[in-house]
């Protein structure tokens, strides 16, 4: 967003009232930023009748706020700082990066829902015109009934719009089933009040630092507070901590090509050329003393090697290729790593070696155009022996796990899975869960 979060703001008094009726809680208004908009800024951020609203990190007051009494203040406030605290917006990028999808609108009224049913106890601010509840979305939507508190337990924003969103493809589009269009007319005021900011997608999704920081402040608010916080109960919905695989896979790589230093008897230690080879003796005579000869350390290798044997019996979508691709990429220009791409389903169809460092291995997705004869499953024998003739330090496999591997190669492997195939034991090496 353009505007600089500010000292002085139009949600002080807010702010103010927070923390007054709910001490512990009601502090966590302070760990967010607050930014007043112009009413052109307003209009350029298309914010509408909204009095207030968040891209995940800030709250931005438009001029409708000041209009509003203290109590109604207080409620938007409370609102829009739980989004923030349950880290709504970075979850739904989460989401839309781990599906390729996720409507922001649907996602916005299930994390209103729940957001709403955590303040709706306290009768000392107001809650948006209209405001939708988690046990009104559950019970219009899904046929759900549960009590506020039984619902706030058990449902948490992902599982909620997971069973909302019943949308089909419809051309290049998508077009709203029943309970999805349920959902849409049931949105009171605070609809759009939740606006990642599009041009930090990266930022938004790498905080689970920060996730694990309003996880705890939420905790101790809650518990501080007692029977006056502002929070209903602890539910399903506090956030939290998924480390990205991206980061994952990059700490299991550089582990695993890490250069291990090994004793080198043609070059001595840097200490012993600093010292010409010689020390005084400790007895203060004047002629220094030879020292034995110590052998200095080289790395083990000159360069890495990484193969990376790709399944293309079609357990793999498009998008996670392509994103596993540009992750590969860089980590082979990062570690200057020598990088093989051996493809194939129960034979090898496709195999390129790229030079270390050299940014060319590109759309994965691409490989797709190989010809699958026989419409067979996966044998990962003849892959890994193929691997195997490259002398690799690490094997990174991308694949489902459907199918035996009867020959293990040299150095570290590494199993790339999608999330369906989790439960799926790897007959060795380590898993990696591509979420």
């Amino acid at each position: 967003m353009s505007e600089a979060p500010q000292l002085r703001h139009r949600g002080q008094r807010a702010v103010q009232r927070l923390v007054e009726y709910a001490p512990a809680s009601g502090s966590l208004a302070l760990w967010v930023g607050h930014a007043d908009l112009s009413d052109e800024a307003a209009r350029q951020h298309a914010a509408g009748s909204l009095p207030a609203f968040t891209d995940g990190r800030c709250i931005f007051y438009t001029p409708a706020f000041e209009d509003l009494p203290l109590e109604a203040q207080t409620g938007w406030v409370a609102h829009e700082v739980l989004h923030i605290a349950l880290r709504h917006a970075q979850r739904h990028a989460l989401l839309v990066r781990r599906t390729g999808d996720a409507d922001l609108a649907l996602f916005n009224r299930c994390a209103d829902a729940i957001v709403n049913t955590t303040l709706a106890h306290l009768g000392w601010l107001q809650l948006p015109p209209q405001a939708l509840l988690l046990e009104t979305l559950l019970d219009q939507v899904l046929q759900i009934n549960r009590t506020p508190e039984a619902a706030l337990l058990e449902w948490d924003v992902e599982r909620l719009y997971a069973a909302v969103d019943d949308r089909a493809q419809d051309g290049d589009r998508k077009t709203d089933g029943p309970r999805a269009a349920r959902a849409r007319a049931l949105g009171g005021s605070s609809n759009g009040d939740l606006r990642p900011d599009p041009t930090k997608p990266d930022e938004l999704i790498a905080e689970s630092e920060q996730a694990r920081e309003w996880g705890d402040r939420l905790l101790r608010g809650h518990s501080g507070d007692g029977a006056f916080s502002m929070l209903r109960t602890l539910g399903a919905d506090l956030p939290r901590v998924h480390t990205p695989w991206e980061q994952l896979l990059r700490t299991q790589v550089a582990h695993a090509l890490a250069q291990q230093p090994a004793l080198s008897w043609s070059r001595p230690t840097r200490s012993w050329l600093a010292n010409q080879g010689r020390v005084r003796s400790r007895s203060g005579g004047s002629a220094p003393r030879r020292m034995p000869w110590e052998p200095g350390t080289v790395a083990s290798r000159a360069v890495p090697r990484v193969v990376l044997v790709l399944d293309v019996s079609g357990s793999i979508d498009e998008a996670l290729l392509d994103r596993f691709a540009a992750e590969m990429n860089a980590l082979s220009r990062r570690l200057q790593a020598a990088l093989v791409l051996v493809a194939g389903d129960d034979q090898v169809r496709h195999v390129q070696a790229y030079e270390a460092g050299a940014v060319q291995l590109k759309a994965l997705a691409t490989l797709r155009a190989l010809a699958l004869q026989g419409g067979g499953g996966t044998d990962f024998t003849p892959l890994l022996q193929e691997a195997s003739r490259h002398r690799p330090d690490l094997t990174v496999v991308l694949t489902d796990l459907q199918g035996p591997a009867h020959h293990r190669p040299p150095g570290a492997v590494l199993w790339a899975v999608p999330p369906a195939f989790a439960a799926t034991p790897p007959p060795f090496g380590r898993l990696l869960l591509l979420r």
